[in-house]
């Protein structure tokens, strides 16, 4: 066992004589060591009960033979950070997350690893630390929320409550109706109820089989989730008590490029948010996969979209797809059309993706479509290219209405999402407007806000199909309409965007991957010779070396290993 380094040996007497005092005996030392990471932190909703949920499973790996070691990582509510500078922590929480995984499991040698994720940069984070371990590794995560709902059965959420501002802001409703909303759209706990990118994060990890079948979809909170966590830690004591399972089932033979392949369809079938191409780039780069911005759309078009969610169909959240067949239907039904999906790839629980799948059937095509009868013939994510974006942007195309799949517009540009957020609320941008929202991307932000607020603002005041948006910035999983980000090269690297002037003509088509602006490249080099990015006053240390370190969007924002 990879943990016979901390524990045998005459040698490791002092290191024994530590692990007895945290509990271990005598016949501990001939069981597997098990590490779980567990992201339980009080604030967040989808985190609070997870403590919880780590009794049950450490009581299940020690019921199973094995000895479990809990550890923690940090995590940040998207939500809650929305709209301030706390923002600016979030993505980079994704890389102390992925160092603490690696650290503690490396420290300690721990023999394999279930870690316990739910939300946001958290569920990334602790796949690229478990990648760089390179152990069995079983994810078992918190569950999805139930969605809200209001007196008169309407069913509600996050993105709605974020609306509800830009509705109460235009007048179009008052104080006690807001109120209403923000005591209803958050139910209880677990990741918010629509496929906002905590819920995509989730599916992504059943649908490359790093976690069990059901992962995504299961609510939180209820007894089926309770069964799911036991199964979990069933599973990984099984692998950890045999050598040879121990080496098959590391986690880079099951998280590979096939798998890598399989989490872009079920990302377009399902139209998941756009940081899932943040994440999962990031997520390719830590298992050694090729795999580029170019190559999704070259996906999206043989990926039929068809399960719409919230945000972008309200009437529709996880437990409805729980409901009508989950993760495991979706990928049944979009295998229908040949090569979509290695069906060969191994998956955690011992199967290939297709014995899992095999008889998984849609129960409710009013919830999941047949590829038959999909929301669209393409998947629900784009890459756009053009002079604005040379090495790509990205949209969740889902969220678009027809009328906004091709848009042009002038240009009005803020140099912060604070400026945006003043410049919408006052008045400053009307019917017409490509809003450009710029220096909030990886290295400009730095930290690369979410930009939930300024886009639920347009959609609230009644501009969402009249608007739309681009920044080197990215948006909230429940972000919906014309709003195209991970503008990249960004501005604080001298991407056009930073270029950019109001009143500049901006050409967007959906359909043909295209961002251009209406400026000769003449003008552009003009523009350029006389450019110099602004860089933002920081005070925390931290996100001062994460600007230096960090790459662009296209790249997975992660951060460089060699300067």
């Amino acid at each position: 066992m990879r943990s016979d380094i901390v524990k045998k040996g005459y040698d490791k007497a002092p290191h024994r004589s530590l692990l007895r005092a945290t509990g271990l005996k005598d016949e501990d030392f001939d069981k597997p060591f098990i590490g779980v990471a567990n992201s339980f932190i009080e604030i967040i909703p989808g985190h609070f009960f997870l403590n919880k949920y780590s009794e049950i499973i450490k009581d299940e790996i020690r019921q199973n033979g094995c000895v479990p070691f809990e550890f923690n990582t940090i995590g940040v509510d998207d939500g809650i950070a929305m709209g301030h500078d706390g923002m600016l922590y979030s993505l980079p929480s994704r890389e102390i997350i992925a160092n603490s995984i690696e650290t503690v499991m490396n420290a300690h040698k721990l023999d394999a690893l279930i870690a316990i994720p739910n939300c946001d940069k958290i569920t990334p984070g602790m796949i690229m630390g478990a990648l760089r371990v390179n152990v069995p590794t079983v994810f078992v995560s918190g569950g999805p929320m139930k969605a809200g709902q209001l007196p008169d059965g309407e069913s509600i959420d996050l993105a709605t409550a974020f609306e509800a501002v830009g509705k109460f802001e235009a007048g179009e409703i008052d104080e006690e109706r807001l109120t209403q909303i923000e005591c209803a759209a958050c139910p209880s706990g677990g990741s918010c109820s629509g496929m906002f990118t905590a819920n995509s994060m989730n599916t992504l990890m059943e649908a490359m089989g790093i976690a069990l079948k059901g992962n995504g979809t299961i609510l939180a909170l209820t007894p089926e989730r309770e069964e799911l966590l036991r199964k979990a830690a069933r599973r990984v004591c099984e692998i950890a008590k045999s050598e040879e399972l121990t080496e098959k089932f590391k986690i880079r033979n099951i998280l590979n490029e096939k798998a890598v392949n399989n989490a872009f369809a079920v990302d377009m079938a399902m139209g998941g948010s756009s940081n899932t191409v943040l994440h999962m780039l990031a997520i390719s780069k830590e298992a050694g996969v090729d795999f580029n911005l170019a190559d999704i759309n070259t996906m999206s078009k043989k990926v039929s979209h068809i399960a719409k969610i919230s945000p972008s169909l309200s009437t529709v959240h996880m437990e409805d797809i729980n409901r009508a067949g989950g993760v495991s239907a979706v990928m049944h039904e979009i295998s229908k059309r040949g090569d979509i999906l290695a069906l060969d790839n191994l998956t955690i629980e011992g199967e290939t993706v297709g014995e899992r799948i095999a008889d998984s059937e849609i129960l409710d095509t009013n919830i999941i479509h047949t590829i038959n009868n999909p929301y669209s013939q393409v998947g629900g994510l784009a890459i756009l290219y053009g002079n604005l974006a040379s090495e790509g942007a990205v949209i969740k195309s889902a969220g678009v209405i027809p009328s906004m799949r091709k848009f042009s517009g002038n240009a009005i540009c803020f140099d912060s999402q604070g400026e945006a957020i003043a410049g919408i609320v006052g008045g400053k941008v009307k019917a017409g407007h490509v809003v450009v929202i710029r220096y909030e991307g990886p290295k400009g932000g730095p930290g690369m806000q979410e930009m939930l607020a300024p886009t639920s603002l347009i959609m609230g005041m009644g501009l969402g199909d009249k608007v739309a948006l681009i920044t080197d910035g990215r948006f909230s999983g429940a972000t919906h309409g014309a709003s195209i980000g991970h503008v990249s090269p960004e501005a604080a690297e001298g991407g056009v965007i930073g270029l950019l002037k109001d009143g500049d003509k901006i050409n967007i088509d959906i359909d043909n991957y295209s961002l251009e602006v209406e400026l000769s490249e003449e003008e552009i080099g003009k523009r350029r010779a006389e450019f110099k990015p602004k860089i933002k006053d920081i005070k925390g240390s931290w996100l001062k070396q994460y600007r230096i370190l960090v790459t662009n969007a296209s790249h997975g924002a992660v951060l460089k290993t060699e300067l």
